[in-house]
């Protein structure tokens, strides 16, 4: 059976709990074997970290040891697939940048805060977005540091907000990318800042998508 591991924590701004039971539900009803942790010691010992598929981290800010973080980047590299949204991955132990190079973004700022509506565009024809449509969503929206090695899926169009990001002029910033770490898999998803944004419409088709995806090894 394939096996899915959810650790969550940190910040509760982003409704941490929430957002990992949804995801352990959905992985559930696909037919994975779940196993849920609100703690970081499930990246204390490498050879159980890799008895599994997936790992689903749910944690934002907050601080990981460092081999915890080492763990979970040779776990990922043996081929298990990691998976997440924004109140989860790309927004987790800032200060270490062997997560950064696993997960492969940083977010760095919000301009406007939240609230801001904006148009979030589909740009590949993987299965991991096909048959998606351009959407709308009305939350935060995410300014990103990105690997420049991802495969990106959707973005969305910088500046909605004003800022000192503006003068710069258009930028296309990635929502969903995803990426290979050794022989595993990474899918990241920037929608998320709450449980009812990654929860609902294009955005939870897109997530839910990304977590099987990630699930299989090869």
């Amino acid at each position: 059976m394939t096996r899915a591991l959810i650790t969550w924590g940190g910040w509760d701004g982003h409704e941490p709990d929430r957002v990992a039971a949804l995801f352990a539900g959905w992985l559930g009803e696909a037919g994975l074997e779940v196993t849920l942790t609100d703690s970081l010691a499930c990246f204390d010992d490498l050879d159980a970290v890799k008895a599994f598929d997936l790992i689903v981290p749910v944690w934002t800010m907050s601080t990981i040891g460092k081999d915890q973080a080492l763990n979970a980047c040779a776990a990922v590299a043996s081929g298990v697939g990691i998976a997440g949204c924004h109140g989860g991955m790309c927004d987790a132990f800032r200060e270490n940048v062997d997560w950064q190079f696993l997960t492969g973004a940083q977010w760095v700022a919000h301009p406007g805060n939240d609230g801001v509506e904006y148009g979030v565009r589909i740009v590949s024809d993987d299965p991991v977005v096909a048959g998606i449509g351009n959407f709308t969503v009305k939350t935060e929206q995410f300014y990103l540091h990105v690997d420049p090695a991802v495969r990106v899926h959707a973005v969305c169009d910088f500046p909605v907000a004003d800022g000192p990001h503006a003068v710069n002029g258009p930028v296309a910033m990635p929502v969903v990318f995803t990426k290979g770490y050794g022989a595993g898999r990474v899918y990241y998803n920037a929608l998320g800042h709450k449980a009812d944004v990654i929860g609902t419409g294009p955005a939870a088709e897109l997530m839910r998508r990304g977590l099987i995806w990630a699930a299989r090894r090869g």
